[in-house]
């Protein structure tokens, strides 16, 4: 169970609050209790290991007291049943201390507890989150690989250079980083096929997960950034896009720096407990669930009023086109904002925490991963500035790589001199242009 359950808590991936603890954890724990448990009572009682009797043991499943023979000793059901069936009775299991030691557990932990059905359901959560692991390491590889080619891409041709750009390579960079601090933490927190996880608590880990909630955080700034922008841009005629982009960085970048600074140091003095990956404090949780349910919702906002934008001018005379054609437009334009607002984040933002989980997890987990590698394409390698500039650059390219290997054939001896093929392009254009210039005069005069 501990091995699979490590994929259970990539669920923690999920900006709402994760559980408080998770059930591979919630044993390693009630076990050292009970150990602890024992200890006192073998104290009070002066059991040693020649004592007669019955010594205190963890069965793996629930604590028993040490017992004197002939004494029976009550236990209630474990609490961790109660989280997997909820609506099932928990009853109590006993045993007898005999002269030859403990009991059966009467009645068994499957018809006191529903065990079977435990031991069911958790092996076919096994498969689900290693399934879930699987389909959000694919997609933020994916978008990891994607997003870096889009940068290098916007980053490398300087027509490209402009706000809108520069605001589309921040969010790009802001998925990069939430992919790549996702993968930090797995490898930081649950590499080991074990339950030690649990009783992390170091500084190395502890400054993974605030790294890893700054990325996310970020993330979600930038995307409110892109709404922002865009309402901006429907909204105002003239405004001063350099300094609105000094104020979108601040927002961006900055925002999420100060409450992850916030909660890092609320959660140091209140709640230093494990290596910050569970939350028990709800307050303190919304120092970073707050924001980001608040950009989620001003995102929701921004993108209906863009759509009425949107209608309102595909509507306009000046547009042209059927009723038809209008709509086809208008949901293309819709389809194509949803992934850039995160629109689809607005589905759980408000559900509470033990509400679909499963179909939470591969909505926001498994789809939302490969969210980096659908802006990406949309707003990059579809972009009709983008590729018009590739495609400018590529036939330049084989422009001058045609006459340089066409020079080198007609004039070996430059060719072998110290002169290199970009210095006699340049001297050709030069020489064709002022050839050009002196035939405009007796062009014009021909006409």
């Amino acid at each position: 169970m501990a091995g699979v359950m490590q994929v259970s808590l990539a669920a923690f991936l999920l900006l709402p609050m994760a559980p408080a603890m998770h059930s591979d954890c919630i044993f390693k724990k009630e076990q050292a209790m009970c150990l602890e448990k024992i200890q006192r009572a073998n104290e009070l009682m002066g059991f040693n290991d020649s004592s007669p009797g019955c010594p205190g043991m963890w069965d793996n499943i629930t604590c028993w007291k040490p017992a004197h023979v002939g004494e029976m000793v009550l236990v209630s059901c474990p609490e961790l049943f109660r989280i997997f069936n909820p609506d099932q009775d928990m009853g109590v299991v006993s045993r007898n201390c005999t002269e030859d030691g403990w009991s059966e557990p009467f009645p068994h932990y499957f018809d006191a507890c529903g065990f079977d059905e435990y031991e069911s359901e958790t092996g076919d959560q096994d498969y689900y989150y290693l399934s879930v692991k699987a389909l959000y390491t694919v997609g933020y590889s994916t978008s990891l690989v994607t997003l870096t080619t889009a940068m290098v891409i916007l980053c490398r041709f300087r027509k490209l250079h402009c706000t809108r750009n520069f605001i589309h390579m921040n969010l790009f960079v802001s998925f990069m980083l939430r992919a790549i601090s996702v993968f930090i933490k797995d490898w930081i927190l649950y590499a080991e096929q074990d339950s030690n996880h649990c009783f992390v608590s170091t500084v190395e880990c502890k400054a993974v997960m605030v790294f890893f909630h700054y990325c996310v955080v970020s993330n979600y700034f930038w995307l409110f950034i892109e709404g922002l922008y865009l309402f901006t841009l429907l909204v105002e005629t003239f405004f001063p896009e350099r300094r609105y982009f000094y104020w979108y960085t601040i927002i961006g970048w900055g925002t999420p720096t100060v409450c992850v600074t916030v909660w890092a140091t609320l959660r140091l003095y209140f709640d230093d407990t494990g290596c910050w990956d569970m939350n028990d404090s709800t307050a303190l949780w919304w120092v970073i669930k707050g924001p980001v349910v608040g950009s989620i919702m001003v995102n929701f906002v921004l993108f209906i009023g863009i759509i009425v934008i949107l209608v309102q001018k595909l509507q306009s005379p000046d547009m042209g086109g059927n009723e038809s054609s209008i709509y086809l437009r208008l949901a293309r334009s819709t389809l194509l904002l949803i992934p850039l607002f995160g629109i689809h984040y607005t589905v759980f933002a408000f559900s509470p925490e033990n509400v679909s989980k499963r179909e939470r997890l591969v909505f926001e987990l498994g789809l939302g991963s490969f969210q980096g590698f659908v802006v990406a394409v949309l707003y990059c390698f579809l972009n009709g500035e983008v590729q018009a500039e590739i495609k400018r650059k590529w036939r330049s390219w084989k422009v001058n790589r045609y006459f340089a290997v066409d020079f080198k054939h007609r004039h070996p001896s430059l060719a072998s001199s110290g002169v290199n093929g970009g210095t006699q392009l340049s001297i050709l254009s030069k020489s064709s242009s002022q050839i050009r210039m002196s035939g405009l005069p007796a062009d014009n005069l021909a006409t």
